[in-house]
């Protein structure tokens, strides 16, 4: 750290206190040549994630635009907040977990699509609809054929 008075950098450290949520450290240092005394301020140097959207636009991560998507697929549908906030901490875990600095908008809709499948399979249809911006009912039927295929074998077996 160099001396903001005489520009050495030969310091010492003479107090070190972390602020109350522990993100920042502040130091008081001491300059060894011109003995004045000056504080620094350490804080983790954050990276947020960013989002490439379709246009290419670059965003920040945003968890709650997730979160605000799933709700809207799980409105009046038998799905918890709690259930719903879960899978919203599990897709921003991966997408934090999974890529350093940028991850394309159509990984985070699969993540989401993939959670919405385990929670409700309305909520997932409805994403998936405006998601994949489904143009006509073919569509929507090829969407809807795994769904019914898997019931169908689990009634069989009954």
């Amino acid at each position: 750290m160099n001396c903001p008075r005489c520009a050495a950098d030969d310091d010492r450290v003479v107090d070190s206190r972390t602020s109350a949520d522990g993100s920042v450290i502040r130091r008081r240092r001491e300059c060894l040549s011109c003995f004045m005394r000056f504080t620094t301020y350490e804080r983790i140097e954050e990276n947020p994630l960013r989002v490439i959207k379709k246009s290419g636009e670059r965003v920040r991560f945003d968890r709650d635009r997730i979160l605000q998507g799933m709700l809207r697929a799980c409105e009046k549908l038998p799905v918890s907040m709690k259930d719903i906030e879960e899978a919203a901490g599990r897709i921003e875990t991966r997408c934090q977990g999974e890529y350093d600095r940028e991850v394309h908008s159509s990984v985070i809709g699969s993540l989401v699509m993939e959670e919405l499948r385990k929670l409700n399979q309305v909520a997932y249809v409805r994403f998936a609809s405006v998601y994949r911006e489904f143009k006509d009912v073919n569509q929507f039927l090829e969407e809807l054929k795994p769904i019914l295929d898997s019931r169908n074998a689990g009634e069989g077996e009954t």
